[in-house]
């Protein structure tokens, strides 16, 4: 696999773009399901797109499947249920403080990936590459703040839930890399789809259940939005299959240290779109954000 592991970045590339448009289609049904209906056409749609992907997997490679091992399913359950609590306390903070402020915290998430990669899984990173995450974050917050942005920020409340949701993040990433590190005898490929397979099921199941005991209107009315919910689904899965190929090649600090440039595209995206400029600040996290992301890739 070593002479695969470059794949990373072009997989992480494709992940982060995916999840763009899969995050504009749900932003879009956000009205009519709610938060939480939203969410889970990402799980519940595209739960049948990964069987699709793992039957074409197995049909050009020939992997043969084997029962997985133990590790692999409470890893697979820290990974799933870790994203589900890291989505409900992101929510929470953005009920309390502003979205800009939570993004900032949020995207301390590399850092803390990169320290649980260490504990949980003895992931190597260099003093370069800890380095180039610190330096594309400290990027990102700069690039994330406003005018009067730094409003909010130190208050006890919104401060725990923010950094709490960016662990939570952190550690499903951590999670799905570990559970693809338990699918052994098969390529990287086939362990990255089979743990896709596994985490959709698992969410799937458990927040159709939620909803159904909680709201049990809103499971009626995502299947009533079944070809737009369709389309997001396909894209969430898509997208996610290109995370778990990423873990599968390096640790989860790098790839979510990289997936920070959905800022710069956000930002490229906003000029010329909608012809806002750039200020200076904006442009000092970006070059931050660039060459960190430089020093990460290169070293």
């Amino acid at each position: 696999m070593t002479q695969f592991v470059w794949l990373w970045i072009p997989f992480t590339l494709l992940a982060a773009a995916g999840q763009v448009v899969r995050n504009a289609m749900q932003r879009g049904l956000t009205a009519q399901l709610g938060t939480l209906g939203a969410t889970h056409i990402r799980f519940l749609f595209g739960f049948p797109f990964s069987l699709v992907f793992l039957g074409l997997i197995l049909a050009v490679n020939g992997d043969r499947l084997s029962w997985p091992e133990a590790g692999f399913w409470a890893w697979l359950v820290v990974g799933g249920m870790a994203q589900i609590l890291a989505t409900a306390l992101m929510l929470m903070a953005m009920n309390e403080r502003s979205f800009v402020v939570t993004t900032a915290y949020l995207k301390t998430e590399a850092i803390q990936a990169a320290i649980f990669g260490f504990v949980f899984l003895a992931d190597h990173l260099t003093v370069l590459k800890v380095a180039a995450i610190l330096i594309a974050t400290i990027g990102v917050v700069i690039t994330a703040l406003r005018p009067g942005g730094m409003k909010g920020f130190g208050t006890l409340k919104p401060t725990a839930l923010g950094l709490l949701a960016a662990s939570f993040f952190a550690l499903s990433a951590v999670g799905y890399r570990g559970a693809i590190l338990n699918v052994t005898g098969v390529s990287f490929v086939t362990a990255a789809s089979v743990t896709l397979v596994a985490t959709l099921l698992m969410q799937t199941i458990v927040l159709s259940g939620w909803l159904i005991v909680r709201a049990p209107g809103t499971m009626t009315a995502i299947f009533r939005l079944w070809k737009p919910s369709m389309f997001a689904g396909f894209m969430g899965s898509f997208a996610s299959l290109f995370w778990f190929l990423a873990f599968a090649l390096t640790a989860a600090a790098n790839v979510r240290t990289l997936a920070l440039v959905e800022v710069l595209f956000a930002q490229v995206a906003a000029y010329y779109s909608m012809k806002q400029p750039i200020s200076a600040r904006e442009i000092s996290g970006i070059a931050l954000i660039l060459i960190g992301v430089a020093m990460l890739v290169a070293v």
